[in-house]
């Protein structure tokens, strides 16, 4: 029979929850083990944040779809930030908020369902990823008190009801299923005004994209920390789709011809044409 503390520890390191064991072994390496003490509300603006993040369903699954600007400020802090991701397999994570925060956030996620996955031998559900996420996200809440706050979009293909599905959270970790399509970040109330009426039942994936990128042009052109297509840099939304086959991350030739529609369409020669 093994000692006590030594069945602890293979209990610990069996734990289905890789969050779990790291809190048991070194909490200080979980992001929100940083000391909210040493911020201050004001000091929020100094670190880089992400912006405008859309996502919506489509017929056979869902997309995702983030612009490419982190400000801070009132400075433009990156033109070339990624804020969208595959989680596993079948699902995507998009991030807003406090870049440096929600980056950590998001490996640690996508650590965490692979280790559920080794452990059990079986991914887990959708909704218990959801649920997962969340807990993430309310043990970041002093630290959103200071003004870093994380607000993910999360979104998957359901394999056990063969449809995309899509979750939006609050900072304490409210979880909440979103239908048809939903938006976070600095541009999203412009962004969710351009999806409600882009959007309609049954798009095909290539409309879809061309949606996604519709609304977050929108949402820069009245938001200055959302960036739009850049012409001149070559820089492009990052937009994964998610279905039946898995996560696919959509090509740049197929945004940058998306992308150069919307300006032709909404250019003084376009409309006279």
């Amino acid at each position: 029979m093994l000692p006590e503390d030594a069945a602890a520890t293979i209990g610990r390191a069996a734990s289905t929850s890789f969050s779990d064991y790291i809190a048991a072994q070194n909490p200080a390496a979980l992001p929100s083990a940083r000391n909210a003490a040493n911020h201050s509300a004001g000091g929020a603006d100094l670190a880089p944040h992400a912006t405008t993040i859309v996502s919506l369903t489509y017929a056979g699954g869902v997309l995702m779809a983030g612009d490419r600007r982190a400000t801070m400020g009132n400075i433009i802090a990156s033109r070339h930030i990624e804020k969208v991701f595959p989680a596993d397999m079948f699902s995507v994570l998009g991030i807003a908020g406090s870049a440096g925060i929600a980056l950590d956030i998001t490996r640690l996620f996508q650590v965490e369902l692979e280790h559920y996955e080794k452990i059990e031998g079986t991914r887990m559900s959708l909704d218990g990823k959801a649920n997962r996420l969340a807990a993430m996200i309310r043990a970041n809440l002093p630290l959103a008190l200071q003004g870093l706050a994380v607000v993910p979009l999360f979104a998957g293909f359901d394999t056990t009801r063969r449809v995309g599905r899509l979750f939006s959270f609050d900072v304490t970790g409210g979880r909440y299923e979103e239908q048809e399509h939903h938006s976070v970040g600095s541009g999203s109330v412009f962004a969710r005004g351009a999806l409600k009426k882009l959007w309609k039942p049954n798009l095909g994936e290539d409309d879809a994209v061309k949606v996604a990128v519709e609304a977050l042009y929108d949402a820069a052109d009245d938001d200055s920390a959302t960036g739009g297509p850049d012409v001149v840099r070559q820089l492009w939304p990052v937009v994964y789709t998610v279905n039946g086959a898995g996560a696919r991350r959509i090509p740049e030739r197929m945004l940058a011809e998306a992308a150069e529609d919307i300006i032709a369409s909404r250019s003084v020669s376009g409309r006279e044409a």
